[in-house]
């Protein structure tokens, strides 16, 4: 059968231009569908949202020529303190240090705004013969055979490839339409986001404490800039975001301490509620899910995009191999290679995120003493120390080709 394109991609977000990219590099048609007009994809100027992308992640961007597009707009993280702490207090005396000089191949990752990272996507893709970009459309319906995968759209059009890949996110259509379930809950908590200048500079140092409501991290930015994620339970976190700008400060100020001196709010400020969201299946006929449509997770040890460009990575090299052997890219024993590379990864980090949400959003004396001893321990065994440094820069487990 004569597809429109080898490949329909459902998602025009971060996951989705990056799968694409990804595989052009084989040589696959790929048709990206994309909910939001094309104008609407600009760069709109500062507004403090940021991405901290893995060394891992770093080089599967490079490889899908995005890269380059962003570097100079993106800060190295040299440095993650994680230690306990309480809004007023000083940090508590048992903290991890990860030290980027602890590993040999460089910064453990970067801190990319999200203007630059959408547009660098948006440019590579518009050089790319081999990827075509519908945007303001949305689909309404797909269908599967043996021949192929076929979606029809909001406008009344239809495409056909030989596979439909998910990149739409924790609410998946695509997923939904398919008939694959998830299995998740709500943490009751909500992230507030924004950007912040400051008087001192950063020194490239990511900062991380655990507070009882949550965890608040302190992310680097270029300049005298960071990038803030602090999570309170829903409702305290409605009142702070209620409130001005000024007042927002004042409830910040005491959770984040004055070592990097005046603070002062610069950009917008978001919130975000925080859930646990895997997909049953991260297949089904003709069809794969990349990124939070396969699993959302907490963010607190910041994996969320990192696992999707993880899985980007892997769908890739399975399609590509699958097509360089002459087999059918859609069919499932194909799929199920990816299936079976990235479900217990993800398992394993959506686990450990949920674990440590639970252990480290706790006032408990009993379980702020454990939690200050075993990070204590653990910064004190420099070959741990260093296994952690690898995991943090996800170089730790079945690397794709692609993050090699």
């Amino acid at each position: 059968m004569d597809h429109d394109s080898d490949i329909l991609i459902v998602g025009g977000g971060l996951n989705g231009p990056a799968t694409a990219l990804a595989l052009a590099l084989s040589g696959l048609r790929v048709t990206v569908i994309d909910a939001l007009p094309a104008e609407t994809r600009g760069d709109d100027g500062f507004d403090g949202r940021g991405y901290a992308l893995a060394l891992a992640s770093v080089r599967l961007l490079r490889r899908i020529g995005v890269w380059d597009r962003v570097a100079a707009h993106s800060q190295p993280m040299l440095e993650i303190k994680v230690t306990d702490g309480r809004a007023g207090e000083a940090p508590s005396p048992f903290f991890l240090h990860f030290d980027h000089a602890e590993i040999e191949e460089g910064p453990m990752g970067h801190m990319v705004e999200d203007r630059y990272l959408r547009r660098a996507l948006t440019e590579a893709m518009a050089e790319s013969d081999l990827i075509t970009v519908l945007g303001g459309e949305t689909v309404v319906a797909q269908a599967v055979d043996d021949t192929g995968a076929r979606v029809t759209l909001a406008s009344g059009r239809t495409l056909t490839g030989a596979l439909l890949i998910g990149c739409d996110g924790r609410r998946s259509g695509t997923a939904e339409r398919a008939g694959i379930k998830r299995t998740g809950w709500d943490y009751g908590q909500t992230a507030l986001v924004c950007a912040i200048d400051h008087e001192k500079p950063h020194g490239g140092v990511a900062h991380q404490y655990f507070m009882p409501p949550g965890p608040l991290a302190i992310l680097p930015l270029p300049g005298n800039r960071s990038s803030i994620v602090w999570t309170e339970s829903k409702d305290r976190a409605a009142q702070i975001q209620a409130l001005d700008d000024v007042s927002y400060l004042q409830v910040l100020r005491p959770r984040f301490g004055d070592f990097l001196g005046e603070i002062s709010l610069a950009g917008k400020r978001f919130t975000y509620p925080l859930s646990l969201t895997v997909a049953n299946d991260f297949i089904a006929a003709r069809l794969a899910l990349v990124g939070d449509a396969a699993h959302g997770m907490h963010p607190i040890a910041g994996q969320g995009l990192n696992a999707g460009l993880r899985d980007i990575g892997a769908l890739a090299q399975v399609l590509s191999e699958a097509r360089a052997r002459g087999e059918d890219i859609g069919a499932l024993t194909v799929l199920r290679r990816y299936q079976e590379w990235r479900r217990f990864d993800t398992a394993s980090l959506a686990l450990a995120t949920d674990m440590s949400n639970k252990l480290f959003s706790s006032d408990n004396p009993l379980l702020r003493a454990a939690r200050d001893i075993g990070m204590g321990a653990i910064n004190a065994m420099p070959r741990l120390r260093r296994t952690f440094i690898r995991e943090a820069a996800g170089l730790t487990g079945d690397l794709p080709d692609l993050m090699r």
